[in-house]
Protein backbone atom coordinates (compact mmCIF):
# COMPACT_ATOMS: atom_id res chain seq x y z
CA UNK A 1 0.00 0.00 0.00
CA UNK A 2 2.82 2.39 0.88
CA UNK A 3 4.62 1.42 -2.34
CA UNK A 4 1.46 2.09 -4.33
CA UNK A 5 1.31 5.60 -2.90
CA UNK A 6 5.01 6.12 -3.59
CA UNK A 7 4.54 5.12 -7.22
CA UNK A 8 1.32 7.11 -7.62
CA UNK A 9 -1.07 4.18 -7.87
CA UNK A 10 -4.36 3.93 -6.10
CA UNK A 11 -5.23 0.59 -4.45
CA UNK A 12 -7.76 -0.05 -7.25
CA UNK A 13 -5.15 0.51 -9.97
CA UNK A 14 -2.73 -1.83 -8.21
CA UNK A 15 -5.37 -4.55 -7.92
CA UNK A 16 -6.27 -4.11 -11.58
CA UNK A 17 -2.63 -4.42 -12.61
CA UNK A 18 -2.28 -7.64 -10.61
CA UNK A 19 -5.48 -9.15 -12.03
CA UNK A 20 -4.43 -8.26 -15.60
CA UNK A 21 -1.08 -9.95 -15.04
CA UNK A 22 -2.83 -13.09 -13.77
CA UNK A 23 -5.55 -13.14 -16.46
CA UNK A 24 -5.39 -16.24 -18.67
CA UNK A 25 -4.34 -15.91 -22.28
CA UNK A 26 -7.13 -16.19 -24.87
CA UNK A 27 -7.31 -19.78 -26.21
CA UNK A 28 -6.23 -18.64 -29.67
CA UNK A 29 -3.32 -16.47 -28.56
CA UNK A 30 0.07 -17.45 -30.01
CA UNK A 31 1.20 -18.59 -26.55
CA UNK A 32 -1.83 -20.87 -26.09
CA UNK A 33 -1.58 -22.12 -29.68
CA UNK A 34 2.08 -23.01 -29.07
CA UNK A 35 1.08 -24.96 -25.95
CA UNK A 36 -1.62 -26.78 -27.92
CA UNK A 37 0.87 -27.46 -30.71
CA UNK A 38 3.17 -29.12 -28.16
CA UNK A 39 0.28 -31.39 -27.04
CA UNK A 40 -0.61 -32.31 -30.63
CA UNK A 41 3.02 -33.13 -31.49
CA UNK A 42 3.18 -35.39 -28.42
CA UNK A 43 -0.06 -37.08 -29.51
CA UNK A 44 1.24 -37.65 -33.07
CA UNK A 45 4.52 -39.02 -31.77
CA UNK A 46 2.79 -41.30 -29.25
CA UNK A 47 0.45 -42.62 -31.97
CA UNK A 48 3.19 -43.11 -34.58
CA UNK A 49 3.32 -46.88 -34.13
CA UNK A 50 -0.39 -47.21 -34.92
CA UNK A 51 -0.50 -44.85 -37.90
CA UNK A 52 0.75 -45.43 -41.45
CA UNK A 53 4.28 -43.99 -41.76
CA UNK A 54 3.19 -41.54 -44.48
CA UNK A 55 0.44 -40.24 -42.18
CA UNK A 56 2.94 -39.61 -39.40
CA UNK A 57 5.21 -37.71 -41.78
CA UNK A 58 2.33 -35.59 -43.10
CA UNK A 59 0.95 -34.92 -39.59
CA UNK A 60 4.41 -33.76 -38.49
CA UNK A 61 4.73 -31.58 -41.59
CA UNK A 62 1.44 -29.98 -40.56
CA UNK A 63 2.68 -29.34 -37.02
CA UNK A 64 6.04 -28.08 -38.29
CA UNK A 65 4.27 -25.65 -40.64
CA UNK A 66 2.04 -24.41 -37.83
CA UNK A 67 5.17 -23.91 -35.73
CA UNK A 68 6.66 -21.81 -38.55
CA UNK A 69 3.54 -19.64 -38.56
CA UNK A 70 3.81 -19.13 -34.80
CA UNK A 71 7.54 -18.35 -35.02
CA UNK A 72 6.90 -15.89 -37.87
CA UNK A 73 4.47 -13.96 -35.69
CA UNK A 74 6.49 -14.07 -32.47
CA UNK A 75 7.00 -10.29 -32.35
CA UNK A 76 3.52 -9.22 -33.42
CA UNK A 77 -0.13 -10.13 -33.15
CA UNK A 78 -1.35 -13.08 -35.20
CA UNK A 79 -3.93 -12.23 -37.90
CA UNK A 80 -7.48 -13.25 -36.91
CA UNK A 81 -7.84 -15.55 -39.94
CA UNK A 82 -4.62 -17.35 -39.06
CA UNK A 83 -5.68 -17.59 -35.40
CA UNK A 84 -9.01 -19.18 -36.29
CA UNK A 85 -7.42 -21.54 -38.80
CA UNK A 86 -4.60 -22.68 -36.51
CA UNK A 87 -6.93 -23.00 -33.55
CA UNK A 88 -9.25 -25.25 -35.57
CA UNK A 89 -6.41 -27.37 -36.91
CA UNK A 90 -4.76 -27.87 -33.53
CA UNK A 91 -7.80 -28.29 -31.31
CA UNK A 92 -10.13 -30.12 -33.68
CA UNK A 93 -9.28 -31.04 -37.27
CA UNK A 94 -5.90 -32.77 -36.90
CA UNK A 95 -6.56 -34.58 -33.60
CA UNK A 96 -10.07 -35.62 -34.69
CA UNK A 97 -8.79 -36.96 -38.01
CA UNK A 98 -6.12 -39.02 -36.29
CA UNK A 99 -8.35 -40.23 -33.44
CA UNK A 100 -11.07 -41.29 -35.88
CA UNK A 101 -8.55 -43.38 -37.81
CA UNK A 102 -7.05 -44.84 -34.62
CA UNK A 103 -10.52 -45.85 -33.41
CA UNK A 104 -10.92 -48.16 -36.42
CA UNK A 105 -10.22 -51.87 -36.11
CA UNK A 106 -6.65 -52.26 -37.45
CA UNK A 107 -7.80 -55.14 -39.66
CA UNK A 108 -10.36 -52.90 -41.37
CA UNK A 109 -8.02 -50.01 -42.17
CA UNK A 110 -7.03 -51.52 -45.52
CA UNK A 111 -10.54 -52.73 -46.43
CA UNK A 112 -12.15 -50.58 -49.14
CA UNK A 113 -15.48 -48.93 -48.42
CA UNK A 114 -18.28 -49.21 -50.99
CA UNK A 115 -16.81 -46.18 -52.77
CA UNK A 116 -13.52 -48.08 -53.17
CA UNK A 117 -11.53 -45.88 -50.77
CA UNK A 118 -9.76 -47.46 -47.82
CA UNK A 119 -9.60 -45.70 -44.46
CA UNK A 120 -5.84 -45.36 -44.94
CA UNK A 121 -6.35 -43.53 -48.25
CA UNK A 122 -9.04 -41.35 -46.68
CA UNK A 123 -6.66 -40.48 -43.82
CA UNK A 124 -3.94 -39.54 -46.31
CA UNK A 125 -6.33 -37.30 -48.27
CA UNK A 126 -7.58 -35.56 -45.13
CA UNK A 127 -4.05 -34.94 -43.88
CA UNK A 128 -3.09 -33.55 -47.30
CA UNK A 129 -6.01 -31.08 -47.06
CA UNK A 130 -4.84 -30.00 -43.61
CA UNK A 131 -1.26 -29.59 -44.82
CA UNK A 132 -2.50 -27.41 -47.66
CA UNK A 133 -4.44 -25.25 -45.18
CA UNK A 134 -1.39 -24.92 -42.92
CA UNK A 135 0.80 -23.93 -45.87
CA UNK A 136 -1.80 -21.35 -46.95
CA UNK A 137 -1.75 -19.87 -43.44
CA UNK A 138 2.05 -19.66 -43.55
CA UNK A 139 1.99 -18.01 -46.98
CA UNK A 140 -0.64 -15.51 -45.82
CA UNK A 141 1.36 -14.60 -42.72
CA UNK A 142 4.54 -14.17 -44.76
CA UNK A 143 2.67 -12.03 -47.31
CA UNK A 144 1.34 -9.89 -44.45
CA UNK A 145 4.94 -9.42 -43.29
CA UNK A 146 6.01 -8.39 -46.80
CA UNK A 147 3.05 -6.02 -47.15
CA UNK A 148 3.82 -4.48 -43.76
CA UNK A 149 7.42 -3.89 -44.83
CA UNK A 150 6.27 -2.26 -48.08
CA UNK A 151 3.81 -0.05 -46.20
CA UNK A 152 6.55 0.97 -43.74
CA UNK A 153 8.86 1.81 -46.66
CA UNK A 154 6.15 3.91 -48.30
CA UNK A 155 5.55 5.75 -45.04
CA UNK A 156 9.26 6.43 -44.55
CA UNK A 157 9.66 7.58 -48.15
CA UNK A 158 6.75 9.99 -47.74
CA UNK A 159 7.96 11.19 -44.36
CA UNK A 160 11.66 11.66 -45.05
CA UNK A 161 12.28 11.85 -48.81
CA UNK A 162 12.82 15.27 -50.23
CA UNK A 163 9.91 16.55 -52.24
CA UNK A 164 10.29 18.02 -55.70
CA UNK A 165 8.74 21.15 -54.21
CA UNK A 166 11.62 21.55 -51.78
CA UNK A 167 14.10 24.24 -52.74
Amino acid sequence: MVLNRLFGRSPGEAASAVSNALAPEPPDSPKELAAELFRVVRFVNASAGQLPPAAVVTARRITDTINQVLLTTRDRELDIHARVSLNGMLRDYLPTTLRTFLALDPAGRARPAPNGITPTIALTEQLDFLLGAALEALTAVRNDDANALLAQGSFLRTKFARSELDL
